[in-house]
């Protein structure tokens, strides 16, 4: 298990973003779409290598529920109907330190398939 856990986990009041304090003192930010895009589910990342989907038209999802998962993650509800994603604490704390990152390439695949981040 990582040294690293929430000692906070705040979702804003427009259900859009997440807010991560850990016990080191580091505080994350991280976008609803931003999560829902990346989510470590296997609808998402799929279940091998070469698997994974571009999810496009989430610009305007929010965060509908979080349910803790053990020790070690929640599992993140959206409003979507997607529900089955669980974010380790070190994913979250990835995210927040590579998610601008992994959200550009997020974009540059949207851009290659001809997909857009507004709903339809």
């Amino acid at each position: 298990m990582s040294d690293t856990w929430p000692s906070e986990l705040k979702v804003s009041k427009d259900r859009r973003l997440l807010t991560v304090r850990f016990n080191d003192g580091v505080v994350v930010t991280l976008p609803a779409e931003m999560l829902r895009v990346l989510s470590p589910s296997a609808e998402v990342q799929g279940h091998g290598p070469g698997q994974k989907v571009t999810v496009p038209g989430k610009r305007n999802v929010a965060i509908k529920s979080m349910t803790p998962t053990g020790n070690y993650a929640v599992r993140i509800g959206f409003d979507d109907g997607h529900d089955t994603g669980i974010f380790t604490w070190t994913y979250l704390r990835e995210l927040g330190e590579t998610g601008a990152e992994k959200f550009a390439e997020y974009e540059g695949e949207l851009v290659a398939k001809g997909l857009s981040r507004d709903p339809r």
